[in-house]
């Protein structure tokens, strides 16, 4: 069992992940991406923040990414969090593992506050998120409609580091130490 970082060539596996919850309100997305626009998804993505996928036996059975919170530049220290496992392998900590994994990653970019959305009910996230420190912030009603129906979404917010007078702009992934980054997916591995 291990966390490593997601490449282009794991579109497939992880693509079969994410059609497990295209056909629920998990996901708002109603039509699974071909694989070339998920592969260059998580080629996008990876430019400058993580991508992380759970490894059991050579097989990714989970992954989560962190992206761009809001586009304008103000909103640069934010990121938000998304967590998909294969349905096999839920409740067993691999989304906290993979969730706190992500969160310190970001702060060694610069990032400030984390958020997830949560279509509801979906009592395994809210748990994930309430169990992990987040914040509900508040609800957004009837936002989506999926399913033959309108969904709830709840928004969480976690600070995961000090908003200073004079914050520096946040580092792309690509720039940080590998040595580092490493060190982080080794410990977020270890006694799993």
């Amino acid at each position: 069992m291990s966390i490593r970082f997601a490449c282009a060539a794991d579109g497939a596996a992880l693509l079969h992940i994410y059609a497990q919850y295209i056909g629920t309100p998990v996901t708002f997305e109603c039509t699974l991406p071909r694989l070339e626009e998920f592969a260059r998804r998580i080629e996008t993505i990876s430019a400058c923040y993580p991508y992380l996928v759970w490894e059991e036996g050579g097989f990714a059975v989970g992954y989560a990414y962190a992206h761009r919170q809001m586009e304008r530049e103000a909103y640069q220290w934010n990121a938000e969090l998304s967590v998909y496992l294969d349905r096999a392998h839920t409740s067993r900590g691999i989304g906290s593992r993979l969730y706190r994994a992500l969160m310190d990653i970001l702060r060694l970019q610069g990032v400030k506050n984390v958020y997830g959305g949560v279509t509801l009910p979906n009592e395994k996230s809210v748990r994930l998120h309430e169990s992990l420190g987040f914040e509900r912030l508040g609800t957004y009603r009837a936002t989506g409609f999926k399913c033959g129906q309108w969904h709830d979404v709840a928004w969480f917010q976690k600070q995961i580091a000090p908003c200073g007078s004079q914050p520096a702009p946040v580092v792309p992934i690509t720039s940080l130490p590998p040595s580092r980054l490493e060190e982080i997916l080794r410990a977020y591995s270890q006694n799993a």
